[in-house]
């Protein structure tokens, strides 16, 4: 149908990091149901890369089987336009791939650390999460204490293996996807600026953005219904708001 054909152009248009199956989630969320493979046609007819997919692993079969009783974290470094390194802390439930991120520090000192991990389960207790393990890599940030504080709330810490990122590939898939739509793109002044940044990507990728892991969903939404009413389809309003000044993109249909 034309007017679909003319809106997955657009959004590969406006969006060229996007691959077919980031597009084909953008649709879904608005309430087009169409093929993935439909939209990588598209794409190809017009000439644009479709972006293969990448290949899955067998330990990332394993994290998934397991989701429910999982989180997974690490640390995020970043660079501001004076120089200064800042370490962000973020933590994401393999399940829903919800994102939490905990703060953003110059120093992460072990009291720091420590502070975020008693934050951590207040945040879990609160949501009502049930969280059984959470895997971390094993950097030197991390104190004896912050295992202690997740050990006493029930919290198992399961370290991955030396040189084994896919041990972790969830928390690193988001580094990546935070790095590639966020912080390659934006100039950070410092860490105030970094904060307001991280929390309308955090609200952005929660509740906007859709997840393949997920069935592209989004964390904190399920997917609309489709669209049935051909009508509907035909006469298609779909409007864009611009985040952060125009790096994320989100878009909705015209009230």
């Amino acid at each position: 149908m034309r007017s679909i054909r003319l809106l997955v152009l657009r959004l590969a248009r406006e969006n060229p990091g996007w691959g077919y199956r980031r597009i084909h989630g953008e649709l879904l969320v608005l309430g087009i149901k169409v093929a993935a493979s439909t939209v990588w046609e598209i794409l190809q007819e017009a000439g644009i890369d479709p972006a293969p997919e990448r290949a899955s692993s067998t330990w990332a079969d394993f994290l998934r089987s397991q989701a429910d009783a999982l989180l997974a974290c690490d640390f995020l470094e970043t660079v501001t336009l004076s120089g200064a390194r800042l370490y962000v802390f973020a933590v994401i439930e393999h399940a829903s791939r919800r994102i939490r991120i905990l703060g953003a520090t110059a120093h992460p000192t072990a009291s720091w650390v420590t502070h975020v991990a008693k934050n951590l389960v207040m945040d879990l207790e609160d949501a009502g999460c049930r969280v059984r393990f959470l895997i971390r890599d094993r950097d030197g940030k991390f104190p004896a204490l912050f295992d202690t504080v997740l050990n006493d709330a029930g919290i198992e810490v399961v370290l991955s293996g030396v040189r084994m990122p896919r041990m972790n590939a969830v928390m690193e898939r988001w580094v990546q996807t935070c790095r590639r739509e966020l912080l390659d793109r934006t100039l950070i002044w410092n860490q105030r600026h970094l904060l307001h940044a991280l929390r309308e990507f955090e609200d952005f990728y929660n509740s906007h953005r859709p997840h393949q892991g997920i069935a592209n969903a989004r964390p904190l939404r399920p997917l609309p219904r489709p669209i049935s009413d051909p009508e509907q389809i035909i006469h298609l309003d779909i409007r864009r708001r611009q985040r952060l000044g125009g790096i994320l993109h989100e878009y909705r249909h015209a009230a």
